[in-house]
């Protein structure tokens, strides 16, 4: 038997909206059990799996739904702009050149997964575990927090996995800033980028021309700060 590309460290998936429903849904168990599972026979997936998605938000013909659940399975959602001029020329320049440019590994997988064993030693108090989780219930019950006028725009709240994502990636934020511990900057830092698809939003929010990240700033500016 021979195996498919998700039998590797990093797999980028362009345009992922383009992929048939079966074809997503088959992410799901590898993204979340690092494991695929073909008949009686299960196929553990190498550390560290990462999976990288894009997705067009322009052109919606031939594209199809993305499950929440396997949605919700992704640590971040990032938001992509149109590059500069000084970026845009520099990409001109790679696509033109008569040699392709030589890519050279810069880390190992287990240097990944050691530098991982560190973020992971990374101190997070208890009150910002609290910061965290009432900024994720925010979303579920907003009038609990002063937040009324928010009740209309959400049709369904984050799960539990925005509040571990969000602990996850405030430590690695951390990290990159040299610090072993969590402040409530490292939290709001990362809060859009981890949440921003996991709310519903209501056909209200969507006339209003409200977006998620709109919701989000208003609950983080509401929200005490330890």
């Amino acid at each position: 038997m021979k195996k498919g590309p998700v039998f590797a460290n990093f797999i980028l998936a362009d345009e992922i909206n383009r992929a048939p429903a079966k074809v997503q849904s088959a992410l799901l168990e590898a993204m979340q059990e690092r494991q695929v599972t073909i008949g009686d026979n299960t196929f553990k997936l190498d550390d560290p799996f990462l999976v990288l998605a894009t997705q067009n938000p322009i052109e919606q013909e031939g594209t199809y739904p993305l499950p929440e659940a396997q949605v919700d399975r992704f640590l971040m959602k990032v938001l992509i702009g149109y590059p500069s001029k000084t970026e845009e020329a520099d990409i001109v320049g790679m696509n033109i050149a008569p040699t392709k440019a030589e890519i050279t590994p810069i880390v190992s997988p287990a240097d990944i997964v050691e530098t991982r064993k560190v973020v992971e030693q990374i101190y997070i108090d208890e009150k910002i575990k609290r910061y965290i989780i009432d900024i994720v219930f925010a979303t579920r019950t907003p009038g609990e927090y002063g937040l009324n006028d928010l009740k209309s725009m959400i049709t369904f709240g984050a799960s539990p996995r925005a509040s571990i994502s969000m602990a996850l990636a405030s430590r690695a934020y951390a990290f990159l800033r040299n610090r072993g511990y969590v402040i409530p900057e490292d939290v709001r830092a990362v809060c859009h980028d981890v949440m921003r698809h996991r709310l519903g939003l209501s056909y209200e929010a969507e006339a209003n021309n409200i977006s998620a990240d709109e919701v989000i700033s208003n609950i983080i500016d509401k929200i005490p700060v330890p």
